[in-house]
C-alpha cells in the first residue's frame, strides 16, 4: 500500500504524525457537528442519542490528543515549541519533490 501512496502523491508514505493530525482535525469537526445537531434535536430520544455520540467523540479526541502529546507530535502546552515544529513540517513540505 505504501508504494501506491508514494506513486500517487510523489511523497513518502503518510507518517503516524500526519495520520494522527488528520484524525484529530476530523474528530474536532465531528464534535462541532454533534454539538450543532444536539441543539437542533426535536425529541428527547434524539437528544440522548446525540449526547451519547458527542461524549464518545470527545473521549476519542482526548485519546488522539494524548497519543500525539505522548509521541511528541503535538505540544499544546508549549506554543513556542509547537510553532518551531510547525515551521519544520512546513519546510519539509516545501522542500519535497512535488512542492
Amino acid at each position: 500500500m505504501n508504494t501506491i501512496v508514494n506513486n500517487m502523491t510523489g511523497m513518502n508514505a503518510m507518517t503516524d504524525q500526519v495520520i494522527a493530525s488528520d484524525l484529530l482535525i476530523a474528530s474536532k469537526s465531528g464534535i462541532k457537528n454533534y454539538a450543532a445537531a444536539l441543539t437542533e434535536a426535536a425529541t428527547p430520544e434524539v437528544r440522548n442519542a446525540l449526547r451519547d455520540q458527542l461524549n464518545k467523540a470527545v473521549n476519542l479526541h482526548e485519546q488522539i490528543f494524548n497519543y500525539m502529546k505522548d509521541n511528541g507530535y503535538y505540544n499544546a502546552y508549549d506554543p513556542d515549541q509547537q510553532i518551531q515544529m510547525d515551521i519544520q513540517n512546513a519546510d519539509k513540505v516545501l522542500n519535497s519533490p512535488n512542492a
